[in-house]
């Protein structure tokens, strides 16, 4: 029954990364909401049914059960406290970003202009924060879920916010490996929460691809930062022109 539990709760946590909910599944297999939840909360869905939620993420069981196993005792998510002490050191940062991205040391230390030593440190901070395992001959062991992520609006996400936004649109987004799409609209509750779902679903996609392509030579693979998101937003610009009382 462990594993069971176990399996059943990766499935849960791949649906709310593609965005579905209990309603999407019972449509998908052509039952009720209720009889769904009940499913999950007794832990009772025979293989065929499991087989046809995975169908929903375009995954096979096999998947989820690598998953499953990849998850156990990993890393999630860090504390506000362990994200702070990330942000107080630049270079603790690049180099977070590096192992999370799967680097070697002597990658880190090709690229960028670190001592030896000082990578040695940083790597040693990132071990006691249980990020990694730093093993023999400074190789390192990732111990982060696939879906790691960093905390909402917590210390990393600031930072970010508040030190590269502006660099990171100074752009005319004109090569190849660039796109910028600004659209405009009036959507209902229902459609935006269906936009949502959307976005979320191509996170994940962008992060099963960013997985898969951790096989690739270094050379390979190139930084890339996504930036998806929606907000209800009333244009300052025009602010001056609108009727007061509505």
């Amino acid at each position: 029954m462990a594993q069971t539990s176990a399996l059943l709760k990766a499935l849960k946590k791949e649906l709310k990364a593609n965005g579905l909910t209990y309603g999407d599944v019972a449509k998908h297999l052509d039952l009720a909401q209720a009889s769904i939840k009940r499913l999950f909360s007794e832990e009772n869905i025979s293989l065929a049914r499991l087989d046809k939620i995975c169908q929903m993420m375009n995954l096979e069981i096999s998947d989820l059960v690598k998953t499953m196993s990849e998850r156990q005792g990993q890393l999630q998510q860090l504390s506000v406290e362990q994200e702070q002490e990330i942000t107080k050191d630049i270079n603790l940062l690049l180099i977070t970003i590096c192992v999370l991205n799967k680097w070697t040391m002597a990658e880190m230390m090709d690229h960028y202009q670190m001592p030896e030593t000082e990578c040695i440190q940083k790597l040693a901070q990132l071990d006691k924060l249980k990020i990694i395992d730093l093993l023999p001959g400074n190789r390192i062991k990732l111990l982060v879920d696939s879906n790691f992520g960093w905390r909402e609006n917590g210390p990393i996400q600031r930072f970010f916010q508040q030190t590269i936004g502006n660099e990171y649109f100074n752009s005319q987004f004109e090569h190849d490996d660039e796109i910028l799409l600004v659209l405009n609209g009036m959507l209902s509750n229902q459609s935006n929460g269906e936009f949502q779902r959307k976005i979320k679903r191509l996170a994940r996609e962008f992060e099963l691809l960013n997985q898969e392509d951790t096989n690739l030579n270094l050379n390979d693979r190139h930084g890339v930062t996504a930036v998806l998101a929606i907000r209800g937003w009333r244009y300052g610009l025009f602010e001056h022109l609108r009727n007061q009382e509505k």
